[in-house]
């Protein structure tokens, strides 16, 4: 963590989580559980060798990190159009996200109230909006759609000593 947790210096929750490394560990363990799940192996086992490094460097950034995925790899715009036509469904979705808490708890993502709560807050919403997209063929939106940011949320803050 570069920054203390008191008064203005508020760390991103890509400081708080530990950095790029804790995400690129968090997405390794994740889609090693994917590929052996009955259910989302068949939608994950055509995925390219960067697709887990892709998503590692996209959360991060969302979450306060540097811009490695809108800089190099692709961006917001490019990111939704990979959903589209999927047919994903909410058991697809819900699946998802356990074996990513799951991933989380094993890596031991930091588990204080406010960080678990930010980090749910963006997997649901995020998760919800690749399933209504993954049943689109074509979406209207900007191509130069500014990547999202997540923050502390409601709570504003990691909790002070």
């Amino acid at each position: 963590m570069t920054q203390e947790k008191t008064g203005t210096n508020i760390p991103s929750l890509y400081e708080w989580a530990g950095g790029m490394s804790t995400f690129e560990k968090l997405t390794d363990v994740f889609y090693k559980k994917v590929l052996q799940d009955e259910l989302l192996e068949p939608i994950f086992k055509h995925m390219s060798p960067e697709h887990q490094i892709h998503v590692a460097h996209f959360i991060a950034e969302v979450f306060g990190g540097p811009s490695i995925y809108s800089t190099e790899e692709g961006n917001h715009f490019k990111m939704i159009q990979k959903h589209l036509a999927k047919h994903l469904t909410e058991q697809h979705r819900k699946r998802w996200v356990q074996l990513l808490l799951e991933s989380a708890d094993e890596i031991r993502l930091p588990d204080d109230p406010e960080f678990r709560s930010a980090f749910v807050a963006y997997i649901e919403w995020g998760t919800r909006i690749a399933v209504l997209n993954s049943n689109e063929t074509s979406i209207s939106m900007n191509p130069d759609e500014p990547m999202p940011t997540w923050g502390w949320g409601v709570p504003g803050k990691p909790f002070q000593n």
